[in-house]
């Protein structure tokens, strides 16, 4: 007989599965940790064909073994594995080019079909208050999509402690990873001091609050997406776009409209800042000179507004 903390898991990816799986061959990426353990076993016993992608970052001395290990635990348990060996480099900390490492190898072996992933209602949480910290915006704040192909996360609405307990039901031994526990980094004191802290001082229910809001947040953002994307075509024009239609929108949706195509035209992750400067140049126009996005080491990209119309330029350095 199945544990209510087993049944929750089954539940949830088999609810997920109906909603977004039309074939039931998946990837999951495999840590060896509680969630993603759980999310294999429960994707198992939901009726998924299941491929195990281990990723060794090779951060730790023994990783070989812990990746191993885990793929040889998702084989008992009836998936298939293979073990991703990366190289962890390049910027933004050791945090952020991990998980680009491992994005990238997933992506590479997942051959055209799904990855399941085992972000909890937790993990959420822990997202949404990073971004509220960092003054993020809304496409922030909304945190984790339940799908986003090919990215599946079908544990997002159960908390991690049920994870943990599941794999204790099924018998299933987990390996904690020491860096979830370093302080030196900020989602870890997040996760053991703020979190709790701040659940102790409102009376319980923030990680489902947080999660809720990050749910709200994306709706909003997808709807005012799907408005950005219409003024961008209609004020879209062969030499540019029509700054006096960009002006007439309500602001959130300029906002949007601008960085979407400030992305088009091949500036790199166009920052807040750089979206401001670009929008003065629609709703604050007083002659001002050209906006610097981007651009290489022979000339910059610029933003230009000329009469009514806003044009990409290249400026030689």
């Amino acid at each position: 007989m199945r544990s209510p903390a087993q049944q929750e898991l089954i539940g949830a990816v088999r609810g997920f599965a109906q909603r977004y799986l039309p074939d039931r061959r998946v990837c999951v990426g495999l840590s060896g940790g509680a969630d993603s353990l759980a999310l294999t076993a429960a994707a198992l016993r939901a009726g998924l064909e299941v491929t195990a992608l281990v990723v060794d970052h090779r951060l730790q001395e023994g990783s070989a073994i812990v990746a191993e290990r885990a793929a040889e635990t998702a084989r008992a348990l009836g998936a298939q594995a293979r073990v991703l060996t990366v190289d962890v480099t390049g910027p933004g900390g050791p945090e952020a080019a991990a998980r680009t490492a491992r994005y990238g190898a997933l992506e590479e072996a997942r051959a055209g079909g799904p990855v399941l992933l085992g972000h909890t209602l937790d993990d959420q949480a822990e997202t949404v208050l990073l971004g509220l910290g960092r003054g993020s915006g809304a496409r922030s704040l909304s945190g984790m999509a339940p799908w986003r192909a090919p990215w599946g996360r079908p544990l997002l609405p159960v908390r991690r402690a049920r994870t943990r307990q599941a794999c204790a039901d099924w018998g299933i031994s987990v390996w904690d990873d020491p860096h979830n526990d370093d302080p030196r980094f900020t989602r870890v004191r997040l996760r053991r001091e703020v979190l709790p802290l701040l659940d102790e001082v409102l009376g319980g229910g923030v990680p489902a609050a947080l999660a809720r809001t990050a749910d709200q947040l994306r709706a909003d953002t997808e709807a005012l997406d799907v408005l950005a994307v219409q003024l961008l075509t209609e004020a879209r024009s062969d030499d540019g776009l029509d700054a006096h239609k960009l002006a007439a929108a309500p602001a959130a949706v300029c906002t949007r409209a601008v960085r979407s195509w400030l992305l088009e035209i091949g500036a790199a992750e166009p920052g807040a800042r750089t979206v401001a400067q670009v929008e003065a140049l629609i709703a604050d126009w007083h002659g001002q000179g050209p906006v610097a996005v981007g651009g290489d080491a022979e000339a910059r990209l610029v933003v230009t507004r000329r009469a009514s119309l806003l044009r990409a330029d290249r400026a030689a350095r």
